[in-house]
């Protein structure tokens, strides 16, 4: 059973950055790895991906030239830099382990694997 361990998130001001963890439990080789963000009362959303073995990052238009998406092979982890938050960008951060990266918006019913989730919130 893959796992998922997300950790970074917190609490910070418009314009400010955070790094983004997650920790999967078996080589990313043969997976999409995927941020998605759920705000209170939207549903979730695909904000980026990258594949395991395939150095092509997807990003949604709003956070494009904000986010960056990388990873780790052998460390089996993925981050997310994000630079320049915006209030808009508050919410509950996933990542999910699938085999669809591209094509968004991406279903989150395509996705097995899902951390727990860590809590971003921008705010002055």
């Amino acid at each position: 059973q893959l796992e998922l361990v997300e950790s970074g998130g917190g609490l910070v001001q418009p314009g400010g950055s955070l790094r983004l963890s997650c920790k999967v439990s078996e080589s990313l080789d043969y997976y999409c790895i995927v941020w998605f963000r759920q705000a209170p009362g939207k549903e979730r959303e695909g904000v980026s991906s990258i594949h395991g073995s395939q150095d092509t990052p997807y990003y949604i238009d709003s956070v494009k030239g904000r986010f960056t998406i990388s990873r780790d092979n052998d460390n089996y982890a993925v981050y997310l830099q994000m630079n320049s938050l915006q209030v808009e960008d508050t919410g509950l951060y996933y990542c999910a382990a699938g085999f669809v990266c591209s094509g968004y918006p991406l279903p989150a019913g395509a996705f097995n694997y899902w951390g727990q989730g860590t809590q971003v919130t921008v705010s002055s």
